[in-house]
């Protein structure tokens, strides 16, 4: 199943596309995607609802906007350097064990929204990434048990603005927080449509120009290890987004570096889970 939402800022809904194509509104199930969805079998339920209930559900049109497949969830917890040809073209070493930093919640938007370049940035980066959503409360997960606890996958574009990032004291969610630097979507898929979350391909083009390309077989640590070393230090909550990681081919590591201007056009997809397409806007 694909979950999305969508409607204006402040205002989405929650929507289903069907394996026919269609897209339904399904706001009458009387739930968004949010904590306590995901925390009372939300998907198993709305399928079921869905039987019943489909033929009378209104259509969601294609021009309406789509928001964040996930309303605003407890945290967004994401993981550093976790491709070995990004760490490299970083300058850092390969790590050791999983590096986690958050980004706030109020970074989320919509996967076509524009992304804002900050007051003051002059190096906003692009990252393409797998985003893991949590399915129930983890605390404590074995490798071996860290599939029962993921309801879905998402796309994610982790924007960073690197010298908020690495030269504002060393603290990385200062360069990942700011407002539309978190685009998820445009669907959650639910995890029987991934049979292999760490084989699926992903890309990222500016302008066009193909900049990322890669597969999610060349992470470091992989899903199961993610979710079950993260639940170590931290509770995970129904809804919680894990986003694992981009490739090599960031602004930061191009030689020159390249960063996003207004008027730049970044598109991005993860095989099985939809594409993004964001403009680069000045922040006014």
């Amino acid at each position: 199943m694909k979950l999305f939402r969508f409607g204006p800022p402040e205002n989405e809904r929650p929507g289903v596309m069907l394996a026919s194509g269609a897209h339904l509104d399904v706001s009458a199930f009387g739930q968004d995607y949010d904590e306590t969805f995901f925390a009372t079998d939300g998907p198993a339920r709305l399928a079921q609802w869905l039987e019943a209930n489909a033929a009378n559900c209104p259509n969601v049109p294609g021009s309406v906007r789509r928001a964040s497949c996930v309303k605003r969830p407890s945290k967004i917890v994401c993981v550093g350097l976790n491709y070995a040809k990004h760490a490299a073209e970083t300058g850092a070493p390969v790590p050791a064990e999983p590096i986690l930093f958050f980004k706030s919640t109020t970074a989320l938007c919509g996967p076509d929204d524009n992304v804002v370049i900050p007051k003051r940035s002059e190096k906003t980066d692009w990252e393409v990434e797998l985003a893991i959503v949590i399915g129930k409360k983890a605390t404590y997960v074995s490798q071996d048990e860290a599939f029962d606890y993921i309801a879905g996958y998402a796309l994610h574009n982790d924007y960073s603005e690197r010298a908020f990032q690495l030269e504002r004291g060393g603290q990385w969610v200062k360069g990942k927080s700011a407002d539309t630097f978190a685009p998820l979507g445009p669907f959650l898929v639910t995890k029987d449509e991934i049979p292999d979350p760490n084989k699926l391909h992903l890309w990222l083009r500016v302008n066009g120009e193909l900049l990322q390309d890669s597969n999610t077989d060349d992470m470091i640590f992989n899903v199961p290890m993610l979710v079950s070393y993260i639940s170590q230090f931290m509770t995970l909550l129904p809804g919680d987004v894990i986003s694992t990681g981009t490739p090599s081919g960031v602004g930061m590591g191009l030689k020159p570096p390249r960063f996003l201007q207004p008027g730049d056009v970044v598109t991005l997809g993860i095989e099985g889970l939809g594409e993004q397409r964001q403009t680069a806007v000045a922040f006014s």
